[in-house]
């Protein structure tokens, strides 16, 4: 039975993965800091034999080994790994502090580059690595910052990687989700603004939901893609690939924005 390593496993995107991941037959080793949430991720799969969980700080120095030697422990082996765990409400360059930028560039490249490093000798021929990264690793936009760089980062890195582990047979993609609802996201759609300048800029009659981003990251370490390496797959609806605007915001009166 194969393994999978998922981190930001609790809830989310991670957790619809996981749940993906498990149905498939695939054994998920969840790895979180919340453990009352890694207790949701075991009781939804539900069955012992394919599920194991870790509560560790994927930032801190000794997480790596921790998170490696839990999983041997538990499964015996390890044959993917999903860098999902990630932090939002990014700022604007001029916003953001050198602290804001060492957080993200912590948990969403320094904390992936490190535990991929420490899983890589125990890949072998038909594993993969799927890093989740964003819109904003392909796509200019405000408020992307330090978000942007660390997300642009690791495409940058998994693509380096597809060079140079794909001839041992180890594949390395990225999944770049836009908006999705998640708990993390969801609020944000009290603010009209960010709910139109998402809703009204997406060909497609819905937003992302966890499931829609977990069954593409589910794909990716399953059998129906062992020639895909060094991709990034956009789970947006269209969003960073047209120009689209909706109907009801060409036909609205146009309307000068306040001074500042």
């Amino acid at each position: 039975m194969q393994v999978a390593i998922i981190t930001g496993a609790g809830s989310g995107i991670g957790l619809a993965a996981a749940k993906l991941i498990a149905a498939s037959g695939i054994a998920v080793f969840g790895v979180g800091r919340d453990t009352g949430k890694l207790a949701t991720l075991e009781a939804e799969i539900g069955d012992p034999a394919l599920v194991g969980t870790v509560s560790v700080d994927v930032t801190t120095d000794d997480a790596p080994a921790k998170i490696v030697q839990a999983a041997l422990d538990r499964f015996g082996r390890i044959d993917h790994l999903v860098n999902n765990a990630g932090v939002g409400s990014p700022k604007p360059v001029h916003e953001a502090s050198d602290s804001d930028f060492d957080s993200f560039i912590d948990i969403m490249l320094r904390a992936p580059f490190r535990l991929i490093r420490e899983v890589l000798p125990h890949l072998n021929e038909g594993s993969s690595i799927v890093n989740i990264t964003s819109t904003f690793a392909h796509i200019g936009g405000r408020r992307g910052g330090a978000y942007s760089a660390a997300k642009g980062g690791l495409k940058s890195l998994t693509e380096h990687m597809a060079a140079e582990y794909g001839p041992r047979g180890i594949r390395s993609n990225c999944v770049a989700p836009g908006v999705t609802m998640t708990d993390m996201v969801r609020h944000r759609f009290e603010d009209e603004v960010f709910k139109r300048s998402n809703v009204e800029t997406t060909p497609y009659p819905r937003l992302a939901e966890a499931e829609d981003v977990g069954s593409v990251i589910a794909f990716l370490v399953g059998p129906g893609s062992q020639l895909v390496n060094g991709q990034s797959i956009v789970v947006d609806g269209g969003w960073t690939k047209t120009k689209y605007l909706s109907p009801r915001v060409t036909r609205t009166t146009w309307v000068e924005p306040e001074e500042a």
